[in-house]
């Protein structure tokens, strides 16, 4: 049998964060912490003192997990990072897929975005829930995603829950037909009301990856279940679900580390998976890391050997 092939399609990277969001603010404290939004949070694990998410840490937890590569995507509430990102292109280029992304509520990014992607960045993020009541079709953004199609760039965009935004990027997908987009966190498959398999506008979302180039990452399931926690039982459903939307070959696993590692190992963020009677070996290849080789790019990969921890 094939061994799995492992590739993180949802991560963050920063040095430090220092920002804010809705006039709150943003900031590394100690051990790992940080103030956010108005409460001191475990943002990191607690052994990261010094407060940086850097590429080295990532990838000896990468290395240790077997996970070969990683896509690096953006969000405000860590402030914008492309500066360290683009470092960590230039120095592990093989391990990481990084996104750049710039200030999408201020007038005139087409600019920044243009010269992010001369610079050599390959996706470009977009925290979509974060901009409610902005147009994914304003013309800055057009221009952008054209210029993305055209040079073949991946656009890696998390929705707001349920359908709200689903009718914009449906029209840019059909204005950009070859567009890459890899849509983030499973749709928000979140349960507060009721199952996420029980709400037409979820499954609305999901849908979106009937197109061509269009898949599903589901990055920080772990977080989103975790009331319920290992082995997630329920994550595991709402994916067959989504499979049966689109097909397993339209879905591929994201960790959202570094957060969800405050409460597990980054092992544990797809072990589960690999552990579950509820799908079969062939949907777990495609799961973790088949879907996403061919869909990111990454072409010379590393073979990790399994490292017995002192526990065995």
């Amino acid at each position: 049998m094939e061994e799995l092939l492992i590739i993180d399609a949802h991560s963050h990277l920063w040095l430090r964060q220092d920002t804010s969001w809705n006039g709150q603010v943003i900031r590394t404290t100690k051990n790992g912490r940080s103030l956010f939004l108005g409460e001191e949070v475990q943002m990191l694990p607690p052994f990261m003192i010094d407060g940086k998410n850097t590429a080295e840490v990532f990838l000896s937890n990468m290395d240790f997990a077997q996970v070969a590569g990683a896509v690096v995507v953006q969000e405000f509430i860590d402030g914008i990072q492309n500066d360290y990102l683009n470092v960590v292109r230039q120095r592990y280029p093989d391990r990481f897929l990084v996104c750049g992304m710039v200030d999408y509520l201020k007038e005139d990014f087409f600019e920044q975005a243009r010269s992010l992607i001369e610079t050599g960045f390959k996706g470009m993020a977009i925290p979509g829930h974060r901009l409610l009541g902005r147009s994914l079709l304003s013309d800055e953004l057009m221009k952008m995603f054209h210029l993305m199609e055209e040079k073949d760039i991946l656009l890696s965009i998390t929705l707001a829950d349920g359908d709200q935004q689903v009718s914009e990027l449906e029209d840019v997908i059909q204005e950009c037909p070859r567009l890459r987009v890899a849509i983030g966190h499973l749709c928000m498959a979140n349960p507060p009301v009721i199952s996420p398999w029980e709400n037409p506008s979820w499954r609305r979302q999901v849908k979106l990856a009937s197109h061509e180039h269009v898949k599903i990452e589901t990055g920080g399931i772990t977080w989103l279940y975790n009331s319920e926690f290992y082995p997630y039982p329920t994550a595991i459903r709402v994916i067959r679900e989504a499979a049966s939307l689109v097909g397993m070959d339209k879905i591929m696993w994201g960790s959202d580390y570094p957060r969800t590692i405050a409460a597990i190992t980054y092992r544990m963020s797809y072990d589960f998976i690999v552990k579950s009677n509820e799908l079969t070996w062939k949907e777990k290849f495609m799961l973790l890391g088949g879907n996403a080789k061919e869909f990111y790019g990454f072409r010379v990969l590393p073979q990790l050997p399994y490292v017995k921890h002192m526990a065995e």
